[in-house]
């Protein structure tokens, strides 16, 4: 697992999975507070920056879709929020669905309907619009 520091000087994990050592569940945690919480990236980059940005890719505007269908729907206990920026952007819009901790690129509202059906309601998998761990930016220098 390769390690950098951060622009706050923190240590960052730049690719691989959570060791298995690091247990994610705890028979002491508390039940989940959603069913389902999903991140969207918002985050905007200057225009010309290198790796673009995800608003800047339409993802405001997905993210508003998804909130408002979420709830025509009436999809019990879930949560959609906007996110900052979650080191995706080369790939985005970066979207992460917990807690399975799945992650898709939708492009489009079309994508986002079939995210909502097929994986949220339905407990599946979009697999054409999954980022898997092989689709991680390139590492500066």
């Amino acid at each position: 697992m390769a390690r950098r520091l951060g622009a706050r000087g923190k240590r960052r994990y730049t690719q691989g999975p959570i060791p298995p050592e690091a247990a994610r569940v705890t028979p002491a945690d508390p039940p989940p507070f959603y069913s389902a919480h999903l991140f969207l990236c918002t985050n905007r980059r200057q225009e010309d920056h290198p790796r673009g940005s995800c608003a800047a890719r339409g993802s405001e505007k997905l993210r508003d879709y998804m909130k408002a269908r979420a709830k025509e729907l009436k999809i019990p206990n879930i949560r959609v929020n906007a996110a900052g920026c979650l080191e995706r952007c080369d790939f985005g819009p970066a979207l992460v669905i917990y807690p399975e901790g799945v992650w898709y690129r939708p492009t489009s509202i079309e994508d986002v309907e079939e995210i909502l059906q097929v994986h949220v309601i339905g407990g599946g998998r979009v697999p054409r619009l999954m980022l898997t761990e092989k689709d991680v930016p390139p590492t500066k220098g």
